[in-house]
C-alpha cells in the first residue's frame, strides 16, 4: 500500500488526507490536493478554486476555443461548441494500466505521456483517447481514495489535453480483479482492489480447458461469482466503487483548468460488463434492464454530483450483445433503457472472434467484412436516440492469427467510415450512415519492453507484447533510441477522416491503400464511370466527404495524414479546386492549417457559409501536378455524380 495522500470514507463521509511523499512529477503538477467532504448520497463540495484557465493551445485558430468549449450529443451525433458534427478517432491509453510495473498508471512519467501523446497525434492520426484508470490503485484500502494516484493520473491525462487530444476516462476491469488469481495462475485480471476480493468467499480460480483468456468470463467460478457480487452490491462493493468514482471525477474536475476540462468529453463507467452468473429466470436482456441500467443511472448521478453534468456517460451494454459468434451472442444493447438522449452515449466494443479463434474464419477479411456488424451499432444508437462509439477494436499483431491483422483492421476502419462496402459506395453514397467514432486497442509505448511480474510472481516476469494474458495488440512501441514507431502500416492508422463537419454528413469514404505484406489493398476503386476522377486519384490514397451545410462560418475539418503534405495534396470540391493546399484564411474556402496542440499534425479546412446546400470534397495525394484541364474535368464528373446520387 502506498503511504501517501488518501481520501477516506467512514460512516458515509469521505475526507481527503495528505502525506509528505512526493509522487511522480509532483513538482510539475499544476494540480493541488484539495480538502473535500463528500456524502455517499451524492453531495460533493469543492474547497478552493480551479486552477487558472490555460492559454489557448498552440496553433489554435479563431474558432477553436469556441469549438472546444462544449462536447454534447445532438440529433444522434457528437457536437462541438459550434454545433459541428464531431468524430472521435484514436486509441486506448493504455493496457499498461492493467499492469503493476507502473502502479496502475498508463505511463512511468509525464514525460513519457507527452511523448506518447505527440506520437499518437502525428503518427497515429488520433484526436482522442480512452484513458484507462485503475480502481485497485484509486482505492487500495477500503474507504481510502489515493489522491497521489489521482494526481499522477491527472497529470498524465493533461499531457494529452495539452496536445489537443480529447479524453474520456475509463475505470477498466477484466476478469474482475487480479487478486482473484494466485501467483501460479495461467491468467490474470485487473480492476477491483484486493479488499473487494477479500470481502467475498470465492473459490480457487480455475478456467478448466480454456484456450483464450476471455473464456474466464463465463467459465471461471471465482470470476463469475465475484462479478455477480459486484452487480448485486454484496459487501457494499458497488457502493464503494461509486463513491470512489465520484471522488475521482471530482478530483479531475477540480485539478484541471476550465479549458482543460472542456477536453474531457465524458466517462466510461465500467469496461465490458457481464452478469457473471444469471439469477433464476434472468436473461441477458432482463439483466441489462434490471441490474446494469440502474447501475448506470447511479453512476450518472455521481457524475452530476462531481461537476460533470454536461458530459455524457459512455455506457457499454452486455459485452456479448454484438458478438459475431452465434453461440457467444446474448440479447442486449440496452434495449429497455428507452431514449438515452444527450446524457448517455452507446459505447461498445468489437473484435472478430471468428478471426481470432483461428478455426472459425479461414482466410482473411475482405471488402465490407464488418458492414453488418457496425451497421448494428449505428442502428442501435439511432434507436436509443444517441451517438455511438466503438471504444475497443483491433486484432493480435503476433501469434498464429496475426497474418489476418492487416485486412481485419482495415475492414474495421472501413466499417467505421461507412456502413457500405467499397463495392457499392459510389452507387449508393447516401446509405453510408453516420461516420462512427472509435478507439483502437491499443497505444502502449512500452510494448515488448515490459517488466511485469504476473500476479506478483518473480519467477514469471513478462516482457513481450502487452505483458498481459499473452495479448499483443499495441499499434506503437519504442525503438532502441526511445523513439515511438508504428507497428502497423501508417497508411492504415493515420487516416483521413472528418473530425468536425459544419452541417450534416451525408456520405464519407476513405481508400487508404494499406498493405497486406507486399500487396496493396484497394477495396474502393473509383468507378470507370468517372474516368477523370480515376485518373486524378491514380494509385494514390483518396477520401470523399459529402455534407449538407448549416450556415456556420466555421469550417469543416478533416484530419490530414502525414502522407498528405500540403504541397502534394489535391482537393476537388464545389467550393474550389486546388493542387497544393494554400494556408487557411477566413476568406479561403479550401485551405490547410496545423491542428491545435503544437504536435505538427495538420488539417484540411473547408468553408461553406451557406445553409442547406450539399457540398462535396475529394481529397487525394494521387496525381502529381495535375493539369487544370484534368482538375476541371474531374470536378465536372463529381458535380454530376453528386447531383444524381445525392440531389
Amino acid at each position: 500500500m502506498r503511504k501517501n495522500a488518501k481520501l477516506t470514507h467512514e460512516s458515509e463521509v469521505l475526507t481527503f488526507h495528505r502525506s509528505a511523499r512526493t509522487v511522480v512529477d509532483m513538482s510539475k503538477l499544476r494540480a493541488r490536493l484539495l480538502g473535500v467532504l463528500v456524502s455517499l448520497t451524492g453531495l460533493l463540495g469543492a474547497t478552493g478554486a480551479q486552477p487558472a484557465a490555460a492559454d489557448s493551445l498552440p496553433d489554435s485558430l479563431w474558432f477553436d476555443a469556441s469549438a472546444s468549449a462544449a462536447f454534447t450529443v445532438q440529433n444522434g451525433r457528437f457536437s462541438d461548441g459550434l454545433g459541428r458534427e464531431v468524430v472521435l478517432r484514436g486509441y486506448n491509453v493504455s493496457g499498461e494500466t492493467k499492469l503493476e510495473e507502473n502502479s496502475g498508471l498508463p505511463f512511468a512519467s509525464v514525460a513519457d505521456a507527452r511523448k506518447s501523446a505527440t506520437a499518437l497525434r502525428t503518427l497515429g492520426g488520433g484526436n482522442s483517447v480512452r484513458f484507462l484508470l485503475s480502481w485497485a490503485h484509486a482505492e487500495p484500502v477500503r474507504g481510502q481514495v489515493d489522491t497521489a494516484y489521482l494526481a499522477a493520473a491527472t497529470a498524465q491525462m493533461r499531457a494529452f489535453l495539452d496536445a489537443g487530444i480529447r479524453v474520456f476516462p475509463d475505470f477498466h476491469q477484466d476478469l474482475y480483479s487480479r487478486y482473484l488469481f494466485n501467483s501460479g495462475s495461467w491468467y490474470t485480471g485487473d480492476g477491483a482492489p484486493e479488499w473487494a476480493v477479500d470481502a467475498g468467499d470465492y473459490p480457487a480460480e480455475s478456467c478448466g480447458i480454456c484456450l483464450f483468456w476471455g473464456q474466464n468470463i463465463t467459465q471461471n467460478g471465482a470470476v463469475t461469482q465475484a462479478s455477480h457480487d459486484f452487480w448485486h452490491n454484496a459487501y457494499g462493493v458497488q457502493d464503494a466503487f461509486l463513491a470512489t468514482a465520484q471522488a475521482t471525477m471530482a478530483y479531475i474536475q477540480q485539478n484541471l483548468s476550465a479549458d482543460e476540462f472542456n477536453g474531457v468529453v465524458g466517462f466510461d463507467p465500467y469496461n465490458e460488463p457481464h452478469a457473471g452468473t444469471y439469477d433464476s429466470g434472468e436473461t441477458s436482456r432482463t439483466w441489462e434492464q434490471n441490474v446494469l441500467w440502474p447501475f448506470y443511472k447511479k453512476f450518472r448521478a455521481r457524475m452530476d454530483a462531481a461537476g460533470w453534468q454536461t458530459k455524457p456517460a459512455f455506457i457499454e451494454p452486455n459485452l456479448f450483445w454484438n458478438a459475431n459468434i452465434d453461440f457467444q451472442k446474448q440479447e442486449g444493447g440496452l434495449l429497455d433503457a428507452g431514449t438515452l438522449g444527450p446524457r448517455y452515449v452507446l459505447n461498445t466494443h468489437f473484435y472478430d472472434q471468428k478471426a481470432i479463434s483461428g478455426v472459425l474464419m479461414w482466410g482473411k477479411a475482405a471488402d465490407g467484412q464488418y458492414a453488418t456488424d457496425f451497421g448494428k451499432v449505428r442502428d442501435r444508437a439511432a434507436g436509443a436516440g444517441t451517438a455511438a462509439v466503438v471504444s475497443e477494436f483491433g486484432h493480435p499483431l503476433s501469434g498464429s492469427v496475426s497474418d489476418k491483422a492487416p485486412t481485419v483492421v482495415k475492414a474495421m476502419y472501413q466499417a467505421l467510415d461507412s456502413r457500405l462496402p467499397g463495392s457499392t459506395w459510389w452507387s449508393d453514397p447516401t446509405g453510408s450512415g453516420p461516420v462512427l467514432s472509435g478507439a483502437q486497442w491499443q497505444w502502449d509505448i512500452y510494448n515488448g519492453r515490459h517488466h511485469e511480474l504476473e500476479n506478483g510472481n518473480p519467477d514469471k516476469v513478462l516482457t513481450s507484447g502487452d505483458a498481459w494474458n499473452d495479448e499483443d495488440l499495441s499499434a506503437v512501441s519504442l525503438n532502441d533510441s526511445g523513439t515511438a514507431v508504428l507497428r502497423q502500416d501508417a497508411r492504415l492508422l493515420d487516416r483521413l477522416y472528418p473530425s468536425a463537419t459544419a452541417g450534416a454528413t451525408v456520405a464519407f469514404t476513405y481508400e487508404d491503400r494499406s498493405r497486406d505484406g507486399s500487396t496493396t489493398l484497394t477495396w474502393n476503386p473509383v468507378p470507370s464511370s468517372l474516368p477523370n476522377v480515376s485518373r486524378l486519384v491514380g494509385s494514390g490514397q483518396y477520401g470523399l466527404l459529402v455534407w449538407r451545410s448549416n450556415g456556420s462560418t466555421a469550417p469543416t475539418e478533416l484530419h490530414l495524414p502525414a502522407s498528405f503534405p500540403a504541397a502534394s495534396t489535391t482537393v476537388v470540391s464545389d467550393l474550389g479546386t486546388t493542387s497544393g493546399l494554400p494556408a487557411y484564411t477566413r476568406t479561403t474556402p479550401v485551405g490547410h492549417a496545423a491542428e491545435p496542440g503544437g504536435t505538427g499534425s495538420h488539417r484540411l479546412l473547408l468553408t461553406a457559409a451557406d445553409s442547406g446546400t450539399v457540398h462535396y470534397a475529394l481529397v487525394t495525394n494521387g496525381a502529381t501536378a495535375p493539369s487544370a484541364g484534368l482538375l476541371s474535368a474531374a470536378r465536372a464528373e463529381l458535380s454530376s455524380w453528386a447531383a444524381t446520387k445525392v440531389g
